[in-house]
């Protein structure tokens, strides 16, 4: 389990990082990768100005679970599952934590 979990936690940051770099920053809004690795949260996040308007808030935030990764967050527009399942991630370790888990997970996730 400590090598998947140590896997895990090297494809999220690395997914992390590269959506980080993709948005960029810019002089009002910084986009900030938050690695906690003893809880094994990850989160990336916006923070700054945008025409006068605040802007704060979570684009991205998985955890690790047990063996899953629970997808608490996902403000992405083509959404996350698919670059963690490019990184190898099986689908049958992904959970939608956003989604009641009485209900089929998103048909992306199920047929991606």
């Amino acid at each position: 389990m400590d090598s998947v979990k140590a896997n895990y936690r090297c494809v999220v940051e690395q997914v992390l990082r590269d959506y980080a770099d993709f948005l960029g920053n810019d002089e009002m809004v910084q986009v900030e990768h938050i690695f906690d690795r003893e809880r094994d949260r990850y989160l990336l996040v916006e923070t700054g100005w945008n025409d006068g308007d605040r802007v704060y808030g979570t684009l991205l935030h998985i955890d690790i679970i047990g063996d899953r990764l629970w997808v608490q967050q996902d403000r992405t527009e083509e959404g996350v599952v698919g670059e963690l399942m490019d990184a190898g991630i099986n689908r049958d370790c992904i959970v939608l934590g956003f989604q009641p888990l009485e209900k089929p997970q998103k048909k992306e996730l199920l047929f991606h």
